[in-house]
């Protein structure tokens, strides 16, 4: 019990040894004070070495379905097409209305094939003002031909996965920033032109650098001079059903802190089952580039296969990347981990 207020203290008078019946009735209602009985709450304490509960938005992946979904409903978004210039039109006018800012750069660059694509690579960007930020990326072309498929090899894919689904979690997570701003510095990256690669069996001369063109053009010319971040985050094809990230090679190479750091998340949130510790061959992606050339430590989130030659999700490159085989939940796996990352970083955890 705590010492008596002075107001009680003031209670006897000087002089005069209070009667044992006084002592009593101050003594108990010094005690329904304490205990709150004027309905007060107490205050709680915290001890020092305490660090606060991290309050965490939920990743909505209905949401996040649904910015997949409206992507493919405007058809491939090759480079040059109709449905690629609608589709970027929409990304800066939805990411306007949660971004502080939205930088469009536009660029010109050659394909293997010689043809001269016109692409955009689209920049949200959240308390621009800031330093020590994080990068989040994905591609949002789509492949103009399925060299996978054993028929409609020369039709474009619909990108659901590849590209749609990485995309689509962006959406969210930027929606959720805006919602509930975490007050650190966040870049949300479109790449363009990531997907126009010349397939294994052309009869062309070999083009190196053939894939990620949007991400080379932004690695050489940041969309702000001299930029850099903390470290950043690659998704690609993390919307299939039986979802699984490895530790794949090149990430491991250059941002290893980085995995590690993100496996711990993802455990802690109870999504550790998704995230093998097993260590995969390096791949090149858009997250080789932006770690070559602009030296930023950045990891690929993608879907790795077990079962398939390649590795990739079973659907990769073929006519079958659409939406039946979009799984809401690896949406949300994806976006959670994402949201518990950025909301910890914010709280120094």
């Amino acid at each position: 019990m705590r010492a008596l207020s002075s107001k009680t203290k003031k209670m006897v008078r000087p002089g005069r040894k209070p009667e044992f019946h006084s002592l009593f009735f101050i003594a108990l209602a010094f005690f329904f004070s304490s205990c709150g009985g004027d309905g007060a709450e107490k205050p709680k304490t915290q001890s020092a070495s305490s660090k606060p509960a991290v309050q965490v938005p939920v990743f909505n992946a209905d949401s996040a379905y649904a910015y997949v979904k409206q992507q493919v409903e405007f058809g491939p978004r090759v480079p040059n097409t109709e449905a690629h210039q609608q589709c970027g039109d929409w990304f800066v006018n939805r990411l306007s209305e949660w971004a502080d800012t939205v930088i469009v750069q536009p660029f010109q660059v050659r394909a293997f094939d010689g043809k001269m694509l016109n692409g955009r690579n689209i920049v949200a960007a959240f308390h621009p003002e800031l330093g020590n930020r994080i990068m989040l990326f994905a591609h949002w072309d789509t492949r103009p031909f399925a060299d996978m498929d054993d028929a409609d090899k020369n039709k474009p894919i619909q990108g659901a996965n590849d590209g749609g689904s990485g995309v689509g979690v962006l959406m969210e997570v930027a929606r959720q920033i805006n919602l509930k701003d975490p007050g650190i510095g966040i870049d949300i990256i479109l790449f363009d032109v990531e997907d126009y690669g010349q397939p294994d069996d052309s009869p062309l001369p070999r083009m190196e650098d053939s894939y990620c063109l949007g991400s080379q053009h932004w690695s050489n010319t940041p969309h702000v001079r001299n930029y850099t971040a903390q470290y950043g985050i690659l998704l690609d094809m993390v919307g299939g059903r039986q979802l699984r990230f490895t530790q794949e090679g090149t990430s491991m190479q250059y941002a290893p802190y980085v995995v590690d750091k993100v496996w711990k998340v993802a455990a802690a949130t109870g999504f550790g089952e998704y995230f093998l510790f097993e260590r995969t061959k390096p791949i090149i992606d858009d997250h080789y580039y932006v770690n070559r050339i602009a030296r930023i430590p950045s990891i690929d989130l993608i879907h790795y296969d077990h079962s398939t030659d390649s590795k990739f999700w079973k659907h990769w490159h073929t006519q079958d990347d659409s939406m039946e085989n979009i799984d809401p939940i690896s949406l949300r796996v994806s976006g959670q981990v994402l949201l518990e990352l950025l909301y910890r970083e914010a709280a120094g955890i």
